[in-house]
């Protein structure tokens, strides 16, 4: 975390100006990281690709729904039209907890794991050419630490609120 002396070092214009030039970036790359992800060629925008990628990542290629929501930030609702997409589209299927009959995983298909992993290496070879190739190494590394310090704080800041 920054000290108060930290703060004091930066004007408030420099600070908006950081902020800005970090947001007109991720909103500029974020579409060069996702041109040519899906290799059926059909439009599936919107956070399906991160749904997929973190199923793919994750243990028996499963999550609850409810924590797939939250962290692709999502409402239930959106989630579940979403789900229901991927369903239809044979990538996803929905299986019951066998404990807790309030939890329901999304898991990947053995389809929905082929795509997931032809979309990744795709996506890797594009963060490569548009994130590695101009920050380099040290530079992915530092980014990495600050936007994990970001949702870091953010989190504990949430979780301070709902706590009230």
């Amino acid at each position: 975390m920054g000290t108060g002396a930290d703060t004091e070092r930066i004007t408030d214009d420099d600070l908006i100006t950081s902020w800005g030039l970090f947001h007109e970036a991720l909103l500029a790359t974020t579409p060069l990281l996702l041109r040519g992800i899906d290799p059926s060629g059909k439009d599936m925008s919107g956070p399906w690709f991160e749904v997929l990628l973190r199923l793919q990542r994750s243990p028996q290629h499963r999550l609850p729904m409810s924590q797939l929501a939250r962290e692709v930030s999502l409402s239930s609702g959106g989630f579940t039209k979403l789900a229901d997409r991927l369903e239809r589209n044979g990538y996803l299927e929905r299986q019951s907890c066998p404990s807790d009959r309030r939890v329901t995983y999304a898991a990947l298909t053995e389809k929905g794991l082929a795509l997931a992993e032809q979309a990744r290496a795709r996506h890797v070879a594009l963060l490569r050419e548009h994130v590695l190739a101009p920050l380099g190494v040290e530079g992915v590394r530092a980014l990495a630490e600050q936007a994990r310090r970001l949702r870091d704080n953010a989190r504990q800041v949430s979780a301070g609120r709902e706590k009230k």
